[in-house]
């Protein structure tokens, strides 16, 4: 069982995180990502970014947001139904950008709306590793989950994990944000 969360439809972009930059300097943001590329999945970051990046979300929106645990990432993903791609238990490479679907770099966040979740998230399957919060046994690197554009189908299924180094920033590591829901009372 999971305390009722909301997670974000999409992995933050590169133009979230280009606003970011652009406030902690204290300026506006120039020289920014361009289109295409603003729309794609923010990567370079590590951990620690990806913390700071919450904080200062958080700050923007009036309410904390976080990272979602590994567990979060996979009950999106796979539903109620324990599917193994967000869209189902049959691999298509036209939902998600992986080595099968020939991209050969990561696409627009909202790129591939036949390969949401069945709570609708999006890009849940290749595209982009994501951080989640769990660590991994050695306890001193973090799990990323769902795949990247360099993955094979098997390696994007919504059960797929992999250790990451938190210190060290790829092309291929991103994430998305999480907002606890407060429970409402009868009088609310």
């Amino acid at each position: 069982r999971l305390r009722a969360f909301r997670i974000g439809r999409f992995p933050v972009t590169e133009a979230d995180v280009a606003s970011f930059a652009a406030d902690r300097a204290g300026s506006a943001p120039r020289g920014g990502p361009g289109e295409p590329v603003a729309s794609h999945p923010a990567t370079g970051l590590t951990y620690s970014d990806v913390q700071a990046f919450c904080t200062w979300a958080g700050a923007q929106l009036g309410h904390p947001v976080r990272l979602p645990t590994g567990d979060e990432w996979e009950a999106t993903a796979r539903g109620d139904d324990g599917r193994d791609w967000p869209w189902g238990n049959t691999f298509d490479p036209e939902r998600c950008a992986c080595v099968e679907s020939a991209w050969g770099w990561t696409v627009p966040v909202d790129g591939h709306p036949g390969g949401a979740s069945p709570f609708g998230a999006e890009q849940m399957a290749g595209n982009v590793w994501e951080w989640v919060t769990d660590l991994t046994a050695d306890g001193a690197w973090r799990a990323v989950r769902g795949g990247s554009h360099l993955d094979h189908a098997w390696g994007v299924r919504c059960a797929r994990v992999l250790s990451a180094d938190p210190d060290l920033a790829t092309r291929t590591t991103g994430f998305r944000l999480v907002a606890d829901r407060e429970e409402r009372s009868d009088r609310d």
